[in-house]
């Protein structure tokens, strides 16, 4: 049975939510769901914005059809061809047979990489500024590639002063009946997942995101429409703060994760060191994770929002314990850069991980690695005590200032 809900009058929201998905894109879990978001606007022609991924594909098209009452669907907007808002697209079009596909040049390329079938008949290809007008609703559309793929383009309706924003601005977590960022918690219940979302799905493309962000700057917006996500409605602009923040690649607190690659838990023991002296310091932020039990996505979520950060691995096979190195190399390939890092090493013949760690961060832009860095031969002892609330010591005055 349908399930729609009114965004405002003459637009409605025909999405859905998955919660049997465990990993989005299959690498990132999603213990929460995610939220598959279609718009549908009942206009004097009507639009759909984006459609769905093939998992909630019966109860979009019961949403689809409720929210019709049997009218034609005059067009498809297609901000984003991936496969969790694009791939019932053939469907759509075949079921509404009266409809046109309206998309970029590359849109339209990808239509026909993804799927058989000629749609060139159908297609209204549209470029940078370019509007369609469906009575009193008129939308824009902006280019925005590589947010997150080359296709990518938004479009501003200004009858309603909505902004569909693809997949900016989304997050993962399926609804549980309030759709609106003003209805949940947002910032409790939602942000990690946003932040989440943004560092492993975007984090890559912040220049890309800094000049879409550039692009809609001047527009009046009043609510904006993610395709993943709540919708925001009310206090938009600390929501595009964060944006700002992230794309920037500035940490959004100022605060130290520790990040620990530990064998037998004497690496583990210098980081609780560690945050412990901070602690004692005055510091309140702080974070521990262990990289071989926590999802790397969550790790480098972590490392986009804090300030600081502690890197704690053992040597392994000669170098960096794995979990530590692959979520290093995962950083590295998120585009990481603008942080202040420190460096413990462990090595029972040959402490070998902290000249490879560094050499790691290294190769990130505007890595400020502190000096004073650590190195343990097999377990923490008086000196090594010494030496790691001196490194405590250091981080704490950064941080205080």
């Amino acid at each position: 049975m349908y399930c729609t809900q009114h965004i405002t009058s003459d637009i409605l929201f025909v999405g859905a939510s998955d919660r049997k998905l465990a990993r989005f894109e299959n690498v990132f879990p999603i213990p929460r769901g995610v939220s598959y978001n279609s718009y549908l606007i009942l206009d004097e022609k009507t639009v759909l914005l984006d459609t769905v991924d093939q998992a909630v594909r019966e109860r979009f098209f019961e949403n689809l059809a409720a929210g019709l009452q049997g009218r034609p669907l005059d067009y498809v907007v297609v901000n984003h061809m991936e496969p969790d808002h694009a791939a019932t697209l053939m469907d759509v079009l075949r079921d509404y047979p009266e409809a046109k596909v309206v998309g970029n040049a590359k849109t339209v390329s990808m239509i026909g990489q993804f799927f058989d079938g000629d749609i060139s008949g159908r297609a209204v290809t549209v470029k940078e500024g370019d509007t369609l007008t469906t009575g009193r609703h008129t939308f824009t559309f902006l280019m925005a590639p590589m947010v997150h793929w080359p296709e990518v383009m938004v479009t501003y309706d200004a009858a309603e002063k909505v902004l569909f924003s693809a997949d900016a601005f989304g997050t993962f977590g399926a609804f549980s009946g309030n759709l609106f960022a003003d209805q949940v918690n947002f910032e409790r219940d939602w942000l990690d997942d946003a932040r989440r979302y943004y560092a492993n799905i975007v984090g890559k493309y912040g220049t890309q995101v800094q000049t879409l962000l550039k692009k809609t700057a001047g527009l009046d917006i009043a609510y904006l429409c993610p395709l993943h996500g709540p919708i925001w409605r009310e206090n938009i602009g600390w929501f595009v703060d964060k944006y700002q923040t992230w794309s920037s690649y500035a940490p959004e607190e100022q605060a130290v994760a520790i990040f620990c690659g530990s064998v037998y838990g004497h690496t583990e023991n210098a980081a609780e060191i560690v945050a412990n002296r901070l602690a004692e310091k005055g510091i309140k932020e702080i974070s521990l994770h262990d990289v071989s039990g926590t999802d790397v996505s969550v790790l480098v979520s972590e490392a986009f929002r804090c300030s600081h950060l502690v890197l704690a691995s053992s040597t392994y096979n000669g170098g960096i314990f794995t979990p530590m190195e692959n979520f290093l190399t995962d950083l590295k390939a998120h585009n990481f850069q603008n942080r202040t890092v420190a460096v413990i090493d462990n090595g029972s013949w040959a402490a070998t991980a902290g000249k490879q760690m560094r050499e790691l961060v290294g190769t990130m832009k505007n890595m400020t690695v502190l000096e004073n860095s650590v190195s343990l031969k097999s377990s923490v002892k008086e000196a090594q005590r010494t030496e790691l609330e001196a490194l405590a010591d250091a981080l704490a005055a950064e941080l205080l200032g």
